[in-house]
């Protein structure tokens, strides 16, 4: 504010000495003279005045404008406070500047009359009120311009306390969504296992040995707001195979090799609930066998992940369960307009789980750019 405040000063001072030497100059070719101070007295008005100036600014800003009814009376003090002292400052440039020029004998004229302000009563009442006048406009500029700077900074410094929690807010509803699929994802595998142990005591314990291996990644993945989509799909095939031990006359699977997959980020844990939703709904309401297959393929910049599974014949689209509706919420807060989710009946007995999302090559900050471009 002091910058902007003394920049502003500055301008004013070299229009008021190029206005008043540029009047002088017009009227010196009438034969009128001294009727506008010179140059450098002028200058030593506005310096005289600046720390005025500045004080004046400072007690306005700290008085501010509420309650109006008391606010106003104060600014309007602090204005003609400033204004009335133009007049005796240009006295003072004057004596000052006179000093230099004149010698020791001018020094002891201009101390007897500034001593006894003759100097001051010498001006004319209607050039004192048109001195304070225009310096009261000049304050009133300065005063508009450095609210305007105050009301930007604060404004700045909202956005940016504004994008702060908004961030933060984002990262804790993500945690939130994320800390979401861990029981869920535990209590599926659980049903799963238990069913193992009476049966197939052997395979029960392998399953509880992949369970810990697929906690202990789902622990790592929930930490991270994106991972490797090859991470993503081994942990997705982790899930499948548990699920197939229990259901192996009945449940394929068909996931493409890391190999094959296209080098991107994704969100962590994006493909779980999709698998999970594919077994449960390809499993419900038959005895047959069920087939799911995970797709992912890149084109145009974009990244296409699609989870398919076979599903009984005639069996009604359900409501959207606690996994589907996390996903997506997760594009939404993390991409915006940027990606999309569907899921729906491909065909009579195919169900398709898709999502459509730019294709990230750096994790999170070519998500932010993503979702940034996609922000009006």
């Amino acid at each position: 504010m002091l910058g902007v405040l003394t920049a502003f000063w500055v301008y004013v001072a070299l229009s008021n000495v190029m206005y008043a030497e540029n009047m002088q100059a017009s009227l010196s070719v009438q034969n009128i003279e001294h009727v506008f101070a010179a140059w450098d007295a002028r200058i030593v008005q506005h310096l005289v005045l600046y720390p005025f100036f500045i004080l004046a600014m400072h007690a306005s800003l700290s008085t501010g404008w509420q309650p109006l009814r008391r606010a106003l009376p104060l600014q309007l003090l602090c204005a003609l406070a400033f204004a009335v002292l133009a007049s005796p400052a240009l006295v003072l440039g004057e004596y000052l500047t006179g000093l230099g020029h004149a010698g020791h004998g001018m020094h002891d004229e201009w101390a007897s009359e500034w001593g006894s302000w003759q100097a001051f009563s010498n001006h004319e009442v209607p050039i004192w009120i048109a001195s304070i006048t225009s310096f009261l406009l000049t304050y009133g500029f300065g005063l508009a311009l450095i609210m305007g700077f105050n009301f930007y900074r604060r404004l700045r410094d909202s956005q940016l306390r504004s994008a702060a929690l908004e961030r933060a807010l984002t990262q804790a509803h993500l945690a939130a969504l994320r800390m979401q699929l861990s029981p869920h994802t535990l209590f599926n595998l659980l049903h799963t296992i238990r069913g193992q142990i009476i049966w197939d005591p052997p395979a029960a314990q392998a399953m509880v040995v992949q369970l810990g291996d697929l906690l202990r990644r789902l622990l790592t993945a929930g930490e991270r707001e994106f991972s490797r989509l090859s991470d993503e799909l081994q942990f997705a095939t982790l899930y499948l195979e548990l699920q197939q031990k229990r259901f192996a006359d009945r449940l394929t699977v068909r996931v493409p090799v890391r190999e094959d997959l296209p080098r991107a980020w994704v969100p962590s844990l994006i493909l779980q609930p999709l698998v999970e939703n594919a077994v449960v709904h390809g499993l419900a309401g038959h005895e047959g066998p069920v087939t799911i297959r995970v797709e992912a393929y890149v084109s145009d910049e974009r990244l296409t992940l699609r989870v398919l599974n076979t599903m009984a014949h005639g069996r009604a689209a359900g409501a959207a369960g606690v996994g589907l509706t996390n996903v997506r919420e997760r594009l939404d807060v993390q991409f915006g307009a940027a990606a999309s989710f569907t899921a729906d009946p491909a065909e009579e007995n195919l169900w398709l789980a898709e999502i459509h999302m730019p294709l990230l090559r750096d994790g999170a900050d070519s998500a932010a750019r993503a979702a940034a471009d996609e922000r009006p």
